[in-house]
């Protein structure tokens, strides 16, 4: 019988990364397939492996290869290949749901007490005490609802936060007020004091966050970014930084990565920049989740987490 060949299509690095946890993956569901880096004979792979951060890559000389299978969460810049015909599988990991859970209830309860300013620039003086409103004080808003957006909603519904979702498409969470449509986002905006964008980046969704929402939005709102760059328009935020109407941008996810050194972002002092950390995927937990794909293609069971190419996630 015929072992599946798989192609990694990544850099050097990420191969190295991963090569080890799949094939483990692949063992521990009694797999047998050839793991190869990069694809010089594109007509005998089977199934793809495949960063976003890989060369170009023209998916019709695939001819026999069953699935392409993202390693990461965002399918944007691949979705849209013309030369993509075969199904699409997002990565869709506890640890990756995890990270982000992590990411943003950390920096939604910085924000809420204020810790920056205990933190940074301590000098000494023994100031009045400013106590915190307590979680059930505090609106917070979640814009996309989806794996990453409801896990971390409910997170901060747990701690007693007052949570409003949106989505595009209508939703329903235990102890989330889910918003949809135009009249959802205004509504949602327009009350939220820390705000949260885990939306996927389509067309939909590109500049989102520009000078006529943020004109909507509540006073001095604080904005939690680590779901994708594009969602922003960044002269708006920075404008809207700069006139007091937002009051701090924690921001993971920019339109350029690396975020170039002359980028305003950086120098901002109501600016938050972190690395692109907020929910890595992990390849010793997303190995098994490639590695289960397999086995179902293989059995010819429907694949996990395909993509809707027309929703563009």
């Amino acid at each position: 019988m015929r072992r599946p060949v798989l192609a990694f299509l990544a850099d050097q690095q990420r191969w190295e990364a991963w090569r080890a946890p799949v094939l483990a993956a692949l063992a521990e569901r009694g797999i047998k397939a050839e793991l190869r880096f990069g694809a010089e004979t594109p007509e005998e792979v089977d199934y793809i492996l495949y960063a976003p951060t890989a060369a170009r890559v023209d998916f019709s000389t695939f001819t026999r290869a069953r699935a392409v299978l993202n390693l990461w969460a965002g399918v944007e810049g691949i979705v849209t290949d013309p030369s993509l015909t075969q199904p699409l599988c997002r990565m869709v990991d506890t640890s990756l749901v995890t990270g982000m859970v992590e990411y943003v209830t950390g920096h939604v309860l910085r924000h809420h007490l204020g810790m920056d300013r205990h933190v940074l620039g301590q000098d000494g003086i023994w100031r009045g005490r400013e106590v915190p409103p307590l979680a059930a004080d505090r609106s917070v808003g979640v814009l996309g609802l989806g794996e990453l957006g409801a896990a971390c909603a409910g997170a901060l519904a747990s701690l007693g936060f007052r949570v409003t979702g949106w989505s595009r498409r209508c939703r329903s969470l235990a102890g989330i007020t889910c918003l949809d449509g135009t009249a959802g986002l205004d509504a949602l905006v327009s009350q939220a004091e820390i705000l949260v964008l885990l939306l996927p980046l389509t067309p939909a969704t590109e500049g989102l966050i520009e000078a006529g929402v943020l004109a909507r939005a509540r006073p001095g709102v604080v904005l939690i970014n680590p779901g994708r760059g594009g969602l922003i328009e960044d002269s708006a935020l920075i404008a809207a930084l700069d006139e007091g109407r937002v009051g701090h941008a924690t921001l993971d996810a920019f339109r350029e990565e690396p975020l170039p050194p002359e980028h305003p972002f950086w120098h901002h002092s109501k600016v938050t920049v972190t690395p692109h950390i907020a929910a890595a995927t992990r390849p010793e937990t997303a190995a098994r989740v490639l590695a289960e794909n397999i086995r179902r293609g293989e059995a010819g069971e429907p694949f996990l987490h395909l993509v809707d190419r027309a929703a563009g996630y």
